[in-house]
């Protein structure tokens, strides 16, 4: 271990209270769980037998919940749909402790809805009710206008792209200048389809492996052996986005941090998971953590080891969902040598 489980259980407690701002795509994910005994007559596919369904927080509205389970307060900022879906996830806010009064509607598309159906623990099919389409210039300026109002009342501001149409080009520059105005810092996670030179001026980066390869665009083609390679992909992204740090989240193998005039070869904290059901909203869950450490002035491998410890808790579970800071005391008191 690099740092006692002591010192982190201490931390825990001083992310509390902390105002982050959340700015990015959001959605409702929807899950059918249920046995599969046999196939259908009428074509040949599993028939599910449903035992119970479930609506959770999905997408940036997931790192919301995160965010106030561990403690914090968090401002939601993204689009959603003049529809009953909308009303379903403005009502699983409040149920989480997020407020929904920062949501910008838009008539003109959806409230992006997945549905996942489930035999036990193993997916069947995923319906996705989205339209992946950027906002109107009305919608987006009213989403700026909302997101510029509030980054001066929160400690942290963080960006989510999962590609759906809310964060363009202006909406992340906007951000961030407003940020960097405020001297409040902004942490992304991004995707790999947006050109990496928009997410230049982030402080933090939080991709996973194959979205840091890719984002860093060098001609490297083996991604089998990524330890090998991952410091030069590292260093590439600090200085194309001129960051404070990259942190490259590696599944079963921890994550690894690269810091502005680090060490070369970055700073690699190992994974703390002992089982692995599902990965589905763990990078939420790594980014809220991380922001709430770094916003509660934790260092940035302290920052880390708790959010490797938060995401430890939930990949343990089927779906999205939060650790509250009980369980993330539990679980980092279970690893105590």
């Amino acid at each position: 271990m690099m740092q006692g489980q002591e010192k982190l259980l201490s931390l825990v407690d001083k992310m509390r209270g902390r105002k982050i701002l959340i700015v990015g795509d959001v959605g409702l994910d929807e899950y059918v769980i249920g046995t599969v005994r046999r196939i259908s007559p009428e074509a040949p596919v599993p028939v599910v037998e449903v035992g119970e369904e479930d609506m959770r927080l999905g997408l940036a509205s997931n790192v919301a919940a995160n965010i106030s389970s561990l403690g914090g307060i968090p401002y939601l900022v993204g689009a959603i749909g003049n529809d009953q879906t909308g009303e379903i996830f403005k009502s699983l806010l409040r149920k989480n402790n997020c407020t929904s009064e920062c949501l910008i509607m838009d008539s003109s598309r959806p409230t992006t809805r997945k549905l996942r159906v489930m035999a036990g623990q193993h997916h069947v099919v995923r319906v996705d009710f989205e339209r992946k389409k950027f906002l109107t210039r009305e919608v987006e300026e009213r989403l700026i206008v909302q997101a510029k109002k509030m980054i001066p009342l929160c400690d942290g501001v963080i960006l989510e792209d999962y590609a759906k149409g809310v964060l363009s080009g202006q909406v992340i520059t906007e951000v961030i200048k407003e940020a960097h105005r405020n001297g409040k810092d902004v942490t992304l996670d991004p995707n790999k389809t947006t050109p990496v030179e928009l997410y230049k001026g982030v402080d933090f980066l939080t991709p996973n492996t194959e979205e840091a390869f890719l984002l860093s665009g060098l001609n490297i083609d083996d991604l089998r052996n990524p330890s090998e390679t991952l410091h030069e992909v590292g260093a590439e992204l600090l200085k194309r986005l001129e960051a404070k740090a990259v942190i490259i989240t590696r599944g079963k193998d921890g994550m690894s941090a690269f810091e502005k005039n680090g060490a070369p070869n970055g700073t690699h904290i190992p994974t703390f998971a002992k089982s692995v059901f599902d990965v589905t909203g763990a990078g939420d869950t790594v980014i809220g953590a991380l922001t709430l450490g770094l916003t509660s002035e934790f260092s940035l491998e302290d920052s880390c080891l708790l959010a490797n410890y938060a995401a430890g808790v939930v990949v343990g579970k089927i779906g999205c969902v939060s650790p509250t800071t009980e369980q993330l005391k539990d679980y980092i008191q279970s690893h105590q040598n």
